[in-house]
């Protein structure tokens, strides 16, 4: 039998809270990036400033709680902690996929409490790739004007749509869909969930019109690995083994960075677990960073628990911030990012040059985007 968007919804809320569901063998390639100590950072580390501006809006720190959920009725609590956090914390917030709520529209409670509870964050709206060929611009409109949303993410999920019972594994005139999506006012921002995009999809979509690009990457939650575990549970044998071999299927997050390197704000998405990635995500290229599994057990118990774990990412970036010499998230972007192991080889292999990335120095041009 198959379920409807909105119980799938709280199912896999409930399977990345309760289940192993990252990456296990291919990481994020975090581990790889040694970003050059400076031992007289000639500064105080109070005078640093973390205030980052994305897509024309302002935040207290270049970071967003990257969309959830939404969509049945037991999210709405966990998104009203969710968006009370970055309303204090002046951060951003994305909404999970509003498909549920265009079947169901008695499910958009779920999602207006995000704008509700954050009526000055940057929020933003979010729905598939495979859901705008159907719903078409105007669709998308009503998406937008749901949560007064300030940009409109389109998702790319196709590993997970190639999994799971329900899925859309048409792909075809996704692009064309996401170009007339484009023609809106609202900022366009296509991410990935959990797969990475490459150079080649990256000069496509700018040639689309997009705003931005979510890379998404290899090295947090696996949507193939929670699609295993939902086909155990209804003892579906083939889709729980396809599901296991493509579990780490995709372009790990700092490899995606550079990929997409294509002149366009980018978002770091994919493993993003301490203030020092976030830091690393912006020396490889990446303007915010943004993160999901790791805030879903904390807004399960209140916004005062999400704060924490975001705030104390927030000092760690800092901390990160003052031992690079950056008084501002403009220097660590063009701060020198040493490139090692595995993701030197994979960016070299590609024709990215990780040499330049070493080099990089105050008074030096050479940037990754």
């Amino acid at each position: 039998m198959i379920m409807s968007t909105s119980q799938r919804k709280i199912e896999h809320l409930q399977l990345c809270a309760a289940s192993p569901v990252e990456s296990r063998k291919i990481k994020a390639g975090f581990e790889d990036i040694m970003l050059v100590h400076r031992a007289l950072p000639e500064m105080g580390m109070d005078d640093i400033d973390l205030s980052a501006e994305f897509l024309g809006r302002k935040m207290n720190a270049p970071f967003m709680i990257a969309s959830i959920t939404g969509g049945h009725p037991d999210t709405t609590p966990i998104n009203a902690a969710l968006a009370r956090a970055a309303e204090e914390l002046g951060i951003g917030i994305g909404v999970g996929s509003q498909r549920a709520a265009i079947e169901d529209p008695s499910q958009e409670a779920s999602f207006r409490i995000v704008r509700d509870e954050a009526p000055d964050a940057f929020v933003y709206g979010n729905i598939g790739a495979a859901q705008i060929k159907q719903y078409g611009v105007e669709g998308v409109e009503k998406l937008i004007e749901m949560i007064d949303a300030d940009a409109m993410a389109i998702h790319l999920n196709f590993l997970q749509e190639a999994i799971q019972p329900e899925g859309d594994r048409n792909a075809s005139g996704a692009l064309e869909s996401i170009k007339e999506i484009c023609s809106l006012k609202t900022p366009i921002i296509v991410k990935e969930t959990g797969a990475g995009i490459s150079h080649e999809d990256a000069l496509l979509l700018k040639k689309a019109g997009v705003s931005a690009i979510d890379v998404g990457g290899v090295g947090g939650t696996t949507w193939s690995g929670v699609e295993v575990y939902r086909a155990r549970a209804r003892e579906d044998t083939r889709s729980e083994l396809i599901g296991e071999l493509f579990w780490d299927f995709g372009i790990p997050t700092i490899p995606s960075i550079v990929e997409c390197s294509v002149s366009l704000p980018v978002i770091a998405t994919g493993g993003i677990r301490s203030g020092l990635d976030i830091a690393k995500s912006i020396a490889m290229g990446a303007c915010v960073a943004s993160a999901a599994l790791p805030f879903v057990a904390p807004a399960m118990k209140g916004e005062e628990e999400v704060i924490e774990s975001i705030s104390l990412m927030i000092d760690e970036l800092k901390v990160a911030m003052f031992l690079c010499g950056c008084k501002d998230v403009k220097k660590l972007h063009s701060a020198p990012a040493i490139v090692t192991g595995w993701t030197r080889e994979y960016i070299e292999l590609r024709g990215f040059d990780a040499k330049e990335l070493a080099l990089r120095s105050e008074s030096s041009d050479l940037q990754i985007i």
